[in-house]
């Protein structure tokens, strides 16, 4: 079992970040949750260490209260 890795750690952050964005291009709100939901339950299988997944939960949870926001998380953007 291991610890999660904070370092960076990708070859090529930007192009990620690109094909994330393009991931969302049309889809709307409800579409965009299922497709974040498939990515992180493929990603958790291939990751495959509960301890790593369990520490990666724990620190996106935790930073949702560390984040002020300037717009509610629940407001409606569309």
């Amino acid at each position: 079992m291991g610890d999660l890795n904070l370092d960076a750690n990708i070859a090529h952050p930007d192009d990620l970040y690109d094909r994330l964005i393009v991931l969302h291009d049309g889809l709307d709100d409800r579409q965009s949750a299922i497709v974040n939901s498939k990515l992180i339950l493929l990603l958790a299988n291939h990751i495959g260490d509960e301890q790593v997944i369990r520490q990666a939960i724990g620190l996106a949870r935790g930073a949702l209260t560390d984040v002020k926001s300037p717009v509610p998380l629940d407001a409606d953007l569309g």
